[in-house]
Order: C-alpha cells, then structure tokens, then sequence
C-alpha cells in the first residue's frame, strides 16, 4: 500500500473519473500516458444511454408510429391500429441496441485497448483529499489521484409521501423494461420526462393519467407554449392539475391507490414518478474531500473546479442544465482544463437549447417573454401558426405555432419557442441565430427558404418581428 496522507492506499492514479457517462468521453489518446481509474457503480453509458434521453427516444418513435396511424383518417388514409407489441419494442430498444453499447463501453475500459485505466464497479466516497474508497468489505480498495473528475450524474426523486408509504412505484429508471403494457399508469409530475412518457404509453394504449401540483405543465416554458400544452395534454390524458399526492397504498392485486389533497382517490396498476432527478453529490461523502455543495449541487466555478483542489466536476451532478448535450459540451472543457491548466476554458452556458419529445413536441432556446421584459429589454414578439404556412395545411395542423422574442432595438434573438411536429429540428436554425448572433432581419432576408418546406414557419415568423 501507498501512503496518501494519514490514509493508507491501496493504489495512486493520475486521474480518477467518478461515472461512465459523459465522464467516459474524457479518456482519449492525449490521456494515453496516464494511469486513469474509472468509477461506476451502474451501467457504462451513464443515464442519457441507459434509462434517459436514447432509449426514451426509440420509444417515442414507436409511440409516433402509433398516433400516426389513429390519425391517418384526417389525411384520407384508413387504417387502424390493431396491436401493439410491447416485448417486441422492448427488445429493439434494450437487447438489441442500448445494452450491447453499454456492455461494449465497459469491456473496452477493461480490455487491452485502454491498458493505462482500471475499472471499478462499486460506489464511491471521498475519505480525503482526491482520495476515494469504492467497494466494501473484502472488494473495498482505497485510491487516490493528483485530479478527480466527478461526473456522477443524478437520479429520481421521489416524493416522500410516496417513498415513505411503500407501494410499487417505477421511475425512468426502469418503467421502460416492464415485461408487459399495463392497462392503467398514473404518472407524478409536470416536467419533461413526465410528458414524455404520457406520450409514450398513452399512444401504445395505456390509460394515462398525470398528477401535477402545479396548475400548469411545462411551466417552465415560455407562458404561451405551457399553456396550450396544458390545453392539448388536459385533451389527450387523464390530468389532475394543481393538486398534490396525500397519500398512497397498494391493493391486493399489486395496484396503486393514490389519494389527492382534495380527497380524491385514484387507482391504476402502475405508479410512476416523474418528479425531477437529485444530483448524487450528496451520496459521496463530498465534505471529507473538501468538496462544497451549492443547495444540491456541487458547487463548480465557470472552469468547473470545485472548492477542492485538484477536483472537478461536470455534468447533472453540477450544471444547472442537467441535459446530455451539455454534460457533453462540458466534458469537452474539463478534458481541455485538466491537461492545460494555464489555459483553462470556461463552461459554454450560453443560449443552451432543449426539445420536449412528447406529443406536441416542443423545441426551445433563450429567454421566455416574461425573462426578456423582466431582463429590461425592449421586445419584440411574433407568434406564428403552423396552420399559416403551406406545409402545416399538409399536416392539418391547428394548434402548433412558433413564438419568437427578439430585441427591438439591436434585432438581436433573445428566445425562441416551437409547440408542433419536428420543433426539435426547426430549433436549431434559431440557436445557430443566436450563436453567432445574427440579427434577426438578415436572418429573414438574406437567405432563401425552401418552398413549401416547413422551415418556412421560422421565415414568416422572422418577419413577423416588428421594428
């Protein structure tokens, strides 16, 4: 054994990465003369390919597939749904995509590819300074390095009514892999991964019902866009708005029993909780380390450094932003930090844009119209139909539309909000405005735009815009 300190250990390393999701990208060739150790306690991938963004996504296909058959009829097309193969969906997603990936990410970490990392697979706790103990028992080894990255993600928070009562419940964790479709689902929550996976179950059959303390859903989102959300989802599913959870139990066919603060009693065969996810700092010992927390995060400085020397963090365990592409574009920055430490780069938060991929879909970037007045801007806003432009006359659709916030007296894009079919695509021509920080009336003007494509919705919202 090594002596790190007043602690003995086991084995001392360059870098220790805690988590195998975004954390996993960091080790390249540039870190091929490092001794590296890679913690994770679950699967290689981390949450976004294991029980988050990709295999949620391969569902909501399906559940696409789904609605667009019941729908066809609008379109002139008769067809019918008349069974769905949940195992089947299951096994495309899991057994034949996403666990193969996962299983490949660990045994290439273990084989003789990377021959400078180890692997261990048990949870890990700071005992010192950039030192960690993983594993118990006979297992349990104590290592150290010159930096740490942690990278360990979040998880499910469970509300504790729910968690201290004792029925079944499921989380995003494992409501994917049920081995048949139940009948009946309540869901808790109004946020994304609860309306994503309304969506899902809803379309493949399930009677959904969605359970939210808040009256509105999505009520981050840009006022407008919550509010027709809400309108369209009250019309889709079984909601139960402004309400929270009193109390809950389990029948004696393995139901659920969920009582409101109104008194109302609802019952369905599966419970899931959609409550937002906890960042896992709290887990980790952190204050042994002399790592400090912000509220529930670690508390990280723009270059992502912890209050602890040598340690750094990224990712839901610390960004504001707990979504893949920033976790990966934060991965970035701290593998450019950690091997140029006079060079140091910071977090790109600027004009971070995310999709909701439920039904409607939603894709959105910037400021709401509210953050934008309350921000002392002089604005400029623009709400435009699909139902106005040719492509939306093809789709028959009558309730999607494009809102645009922009500065009335620089031009410039300050938000941008699409409720409608493909809004995660049409999305990324308005970030890619404010990226490079084009002013919105050469946006409209200086190009041209596809006739009748659906890009024309951002077009004739662009124009729109009043000076």
């Amino acid at each position: 054994m090594a002596q790190h300190s007043d602690i003995q250990v086991d084995k001392h390393y360059d870098i220790i990465i805690i988590g195998a999701g975004s954390g996993n990208m960091i080790p390249n060739h540039r870190f091929d003369n490092k001794s590296i150790a890679i913690v994770e306690k679950g699967r290689f991938g981390g949450t976004c390919l294991n029980v988050g963004c990709i295999p949620t996504k391969m569902f909501v296909y399906a559940a696409d597939v789904a609605d667009t058959v019941r729908s066809s009829g609008k379109y002139g097309v008769d067809s019918t749904l008349d069974s769905v193969d949940w195992p089947g969906i299951v096994s495309r997603v899991f057994d034949k995509r996403i666990d193969p990936i996962a299983q490949g990410g660990e045994a290439y970490r273990r084989g003789p590819e990377t021959p400078n990392i180890d692997v261990y697979d048990q949870h890990a706790r700071f005992v010192g300074e950039r030192t960690i103990s993983t594993g118990d028992g006979d297992q349990k080894k104590i290592i150290s390095a010159d930096q740490i990255i942690i990278a360990a993600g979040a998880r499910p928070h469970i509300l504790p009514v729910i968690e201290q009562s004792g029925v079944p419940y499921y989380t995003n964790e494992n409501v994917l892999r049920l081995p048949q479709l139940p009948q009946t689902m309540i869901i808790l929550g109004g946020g994304f991964i609860a309306v994503e996976f309304a969506h899902i179950f809803s379309a493949l059959g399930v009677d959904v019902t969605v359970v939210n303390r808040s009256p509105r859903l999505l009520k981050h989102l840009d006022e407008q866009v919550s509010d027709r959300f809400t309108e369209l989802a009250s019309e889709r599913w079984n909601t139960r708005l402004g309400h929270e959870v009193a109390a809950a139990e389990e029948n004696s066919n393995g139901s659920v029993t969920i009582t409101l603060d109104n008194g109302e009693k609802l019952t369905a065969d599966v419970l899931v909780s959609a409550t937002g996810r906890t960042p896992n700092g709290d887990q980790m010992d952190l204050d042994k380390g002399g790592v400090e927390m912000d509220g529930q995060r670690i508390k990280v400085d723009e270059y992502g450094r912890t209050t602890a020397s040598g340690v750094w963090a990224f990712g839901d365990v610390s960004s504001p932003f707990q979504l893949k592409h920033v976790a990966n574009a934060e991965a970035r920055v701290i593998e450019h930090n950690v091997l140029n430490p006079d060079d140091l780069r910071a977090f790109p938060h600027k004009h971070v844009p995310a999709a909701i991929f439920t039904n409607p879909q939603i894709g959105y970037v910037g400021m709401t119209e509210q953050q934008a007045r309350d921000a002392g801007h002089t604005v400029t806003v623009k709400v435009q139909d699909y139902g106005d432009v040719a492509y939306g006359w093809a789709m028959e659709n009558t309730t999607g539309f494009a809102k645009l916030i922009a500065d009335k007296d620089t031009g410039k894009l300050l938000g941008a909000f699409i409720i409608g079919p493909q809004a995660s695509t049409l999305i990324q021509q308005l970030v890619t405005m404010m990226a490079f920080d084009i002013d919105v009336r050469a946006m409209a003007v200086d190009q041209y735009w596809i006739h009748p494509a659906l890009p024309e919705l951002i077009e004739n919202a662009l124009l729109g815009l009043e000076f």
